[in-house]
C-alpha cells in the first residue's frame, strides 16, 4: 500500500502540476472564445444573408410585377401566375412569390412551394420549416413580395466555421502544452536553485542564502529561511558556547574533588581532605548552576512578557540571602519610589536569576562593606556596594565571559554575562557604575526595564 501512494506522489512535479493547471485553464479560455467566435460569426453570417435577401427583394420585386402585368387579369380560379428566376442566390434559385392583400398568391417562381411561405402576411423576417422568409410590401401597390432562404444553408456556413477553429484549436493544443511545459520548467529553475542552497544548510554551513533575481514569493522563502538559520546558529552557539564553559569551569573543580579524596583514601579519610573534597564539590554545584543560568538566559526560547511587580521581584529576592547570616546583616532592601510599586514588563525567573547575580558579585566583592538592593525610581532596580570599586579601564570588560573584577577573589566571571544577556532580551540597559558619586570607591550595577 505505502509503495503504491508513493508512486504517483514521485512524479507530481511542481512544473507538471504547473503545466497541467495551464493547458486547463487556457483551454478552457479558448474554449470559451471559440463559442464567442461561433456566436459572433453565426449572427454575422445571418445578417449578411438577411442583408442580401433585402436587396434582391427590392431589386426583383419591380420585375416581378412587370411580368406580371404583361401577363393581363387572370381569373382566381387560373391559380397563381409562374415567373421565371432572376438567375442563382446562394448557389440556388430564387423562391418567391406575390401575394395580395388577401393573402391570395398571385405569381410566384417555379420552384416555390406553399409550404415554404407559411408566415403572417406582414413586412419583415420570419422563420418557419427550416426557411428564413422575408416579407416586403411594395410601396406604392396594395401588394407584397416574400422571398424564401434555406436555413440550413446559414448552419452549414457556421458548422465550416466551427470545424475550422475546432481543427486549429485541436491541433495547436499539443503545441501550446509542450510551449506551456517549457516555460513552466523555465521559471521554476530558480526554485531548484533555492533548494539546492537550502539543502548545502547543515550544522557547520549556517550562511544566509543570497540568490539574486528571486521573485517576490520566493524572496519572502528565503527570507523567512534566513531567519530561521540565524535562530538555528545562535541555538548552535548557545550550545557550543556551554560545552566549552563547561569544560572550562568544571574541570578544576572535579579535579581537585578527585585528588581530596584520592589523598583522603591513602591517608585514612583524613577529616581536613574530605572537607576540602566538599568544599571542591560545592565549587563545582556552584559552576554548574552559572553555567545553567547562562544557557537559560542565551538559549533561544522566548522569554515571557508578563507584568513583574519590581518590590515583589526585590523581596523574593532578597529572602533567598537573608537566610544565610553572613549576608543578612549586610543586605539592606531599599524602596526609592513613591505611591505603588513599580511594574514592569518582563519574565519573572529570568530577572531573578540576573538580581541574583547581581547580589552574588556585590556580597562577595564588597569585602564587608554594606550592600543596597533598591528598587525605584521608575521601572529600575539597582544592587549597590561601597567596596573597593573597580577601575574604570576594566568597567568595559565586566560583562565579558570569565573576567572577574579582582584577581584576587573567586568567582567564574560569568555573574555578569549573564546579567548582560538577560538585560538584551529584556530591552532593558545595564548600567555599571564605579566609583559611586561623590566617593572613593563604590560599585553600582542597575537595570533599566521596561514600563508594563
Amino acid at each position: 500500500m505505502r509503495t503504491h501512494l508513493r508512486g504517483p506522489l514521485r512524479t507530481q512535479t511542481l512544473a507538471g502540476r504547473l503545466t497541467r493547471s495551464l493547458i486547463l485553464w487556457v483551454g478552457g479560455v479558448w474554449l470559451l472564445c471559440v463559442l464567442g467566435v461561433v456566436w459572433y460569426t453565426d449572427r454575422e453570417i445571418s445578417y449578411n444573408f438577411d442583408n442580401e435577401l433585402v436587396e434582391v427583394s427590392h431589386r426583383f420585386f419591380d420585375i416581378a410585377l412587370d411580368h406580371l402585368d404583361a401577363a393581363g387579369p387572370r381569373d382566381a380560379t387560373e391559380g397563381p401566375l409562374v415567373l421565371p428566376s432572376p438567375g442563382s442566390f446562394a448557389d440556388a434559385d430564387l423562391l418567391y412569390q406575390i401575394v395580395a392583400p388577401d393573402t391570395r398568391v398571385l405569381a410566384r417562381s417555379a420552384e416555390a412551394q406553399p409550404e415554404q411561405f407559411d408566415v403572417p402576411l406582414a413586412p419583415g423576417f420570419e422563420n418557419t420549416h427550416g426557411w428564413r422568409v422575408y416579407t416586403l410590401s411594395h410601396p406604392t401597390r396594395p401588394l407584397f413580395m416574400q422571398v424564401a432562404d434555406p436555413l440550413h444553408e446559414r448552419r452549414e456556413a457556421v458548422n465550416r466555421t466551427l470545424v475550422g477553429l475546432g481543427i486549429v484549436m485541436v491541433a495547436m493544443l499539443p503545441l501550446l502544452a509542450l510551449l506551456l511545459r517549457r516555460i513552466a520548467r523555465r521559471e521554476l529553475q530558480v526554485l531548484d536553485a533555492l533548494t539546492h542552497e537550502i539543502s548545502l544548510r547543515d550544522g557547520q554551513q549556517l550562511t544566509p542564502i543570497a540568490l539574486p533575481g528571486l521573485p517576490r514569493e520566493l524572496r519572502s522563502v528565503e527570507d523567512h529561511v534566513n531567519r530561521l538559520l540565524d535562530r538555528l546558529s545562535r541555538a548552535l552557539d548557545v550550545e557550543r558556547a556551554l560545552a566549552a564553559n563547561a569544560a572550562h569551569e568544571l574541570r578544576t573543580p572535579l579535579t581537585a574533588a578527585r585528588l581530596r579524596l584520592q589523598t583522603a583514601l591513602e591517608h585514612g579519610l583524613h577529616r581536613d581532605d574530605v572537607q576540602a573534597a566538599i568544599a571542591a564539590l560545592q565549587t563545582l554545584s556552584r559552576r554548574t548552576e552559572k553555567l545553567l543560568q547562562l544557557s537559560r538566559a542565551e538559549s533561544s526560547a522566548p522569554y515571557t512578557r508578563e507584568p513583574v511587580d519590581l518590590a515583589q521581584l526585590a523581596t523574593t529576592v532578597a529572602q533567598e540571602f537573608w537566610q544565610d547570616d553572613r549576608a543578612a546583616d549586610r543586605l539592606d532592601l531599599v524602596t526609592a519610589y513613591e505611591g505603588p510599586a513599580p511594574v514592569a514588563r518582563g519574565d519573572f525567573d529570568a530577572l531573578a536569576i540576573a538580581l541574583r547575580n547581581l547580589l552574588e558579585n556585590a556580597l562577595s566583592y564588597a569585602g564587608d562593606s554594606a550592600v543596597e538592593l533598591i528598587v525605584g525610581p521608575g521601572c529600575a532596580i539597582a544592587v549597590r556596594d561601597h567596596g573597593p570599586g573597580v577601575s574604570s579601564d576594566r568597567l568595559q570588560t565586566l560583562q565579558q565571559r570569565h573576567v572577574r573584577q579582582s584577581a584576587d577573589r573567586t568567582g567564574y566571571g560569568l555573574g555578569l554575562s549573564i546579567v548582560a544577556t538577560i538585560a538584551a532580551k529584556h530591552d532593558a540597559q545595564l548600567q555599571l557604575t564605579s566609583p559611586l558619586a561623590g566617593e572613593a570607591g563604590g560599585f553600582e550595577a542597575r537595570l533599566l526595564l521596561t514600563p508594563r
